[in-house]
């Protein structure tokens, strides 16, 4: 799965590594959570975009927003069948950036987090599914990161990992044409795995109240 990660980059880095025009209002965040924001890029059919999204998927039909914190993934290997993710897979997909994310490994009994970063430490991005819901007046725009069975290198941390693209596929991801489901799920499982490195931090970043360069730091013992 994937329930925490990091995007330090500054804007102006973010705009040069996916070409991006704009983007207005983002700040780094060591310790992103849950319904909070987080940035993505979408394509319009004529140019890419990046903006904000609240992570925690709520479909159009939801009864209200609380359904999102149950949808913050969403499994690979079946959303080209399930209700609330069939339709995205076809017309609504996203990239999600990040430059790493943390999951908790188990050890000695106890959960040990792991800072999970590219080997070339560069930014990079989860395949994402996003949705739009109203509420009154109100929009919110909702995102959720896709999951799969994990690899070699993750494997001995969580037996599920995000789905993330290589460089070469991202704008393959977010084509502005309509997709079939099934074969945006097969393609998503045959393409190659990037290359991680890791290290533990302190249990500092299990609480997402803490957000500032403390969460990143190499645990020293």
């Amino acid at each position: 799965m994937c329930g925490r990660f990091t995007l330090t980059a500054s804007p102006e880095q973010i705009m040069e590594a996916f070409d991006l025009d704009e983007l207005l209002d983002w700040n780094p965040s060591y310790n992103i959570a849950p319904t909070q924001d987080v940035l993505t890029i979408v394509n319009d059919g004529q140019r890419n975009r990046g903006g904000k999204m609240r992570w925690g998927l709520v479909p159009f039909w939801a009864k209200d927003l609380s359904i999102g914190n149950k949808m913050i993934n969403a499994r690979l290997e079946t959303a080209n069948e399930k209700p609330s993710f069939k339709r995205l897979m076809e017309r609504r997909r996203c990239l999600i950036v990040a430059d790493s994310f943390y999951e908790w490994m188990k050890e000695d009994g106890k959960k040990k987090p792991q800072r999970i970063f590219r080997e070339d430490q560069k930014l990079f991005t989860f395949a994402g599914l996003w949705d739009r819901y109203r509420e009154g007046e109100d929009e919110y725009i909702t995102c959720t990161i896709l999951t799969k069975d994990s690899n070699a290198f993750m494997e001995p941390i969580h037996h599920r990992m995000p789905v993330i693209l290589p460089k070469t596929h991202e704008q393959e991801w977010i084509t502005h044409e309509q997709k079939d489901a099934t074969e945006m799920r097969d393609w998503l499982l045959s393409l190659d795995d990037v290359t991680f490195d890791r290290y533990e931090v302190d249990s500092y970043v299990n609480s997402p109240r803490n957000n500032d360069e403390s969460c990143i730091a190499p645990l020293t013992t």
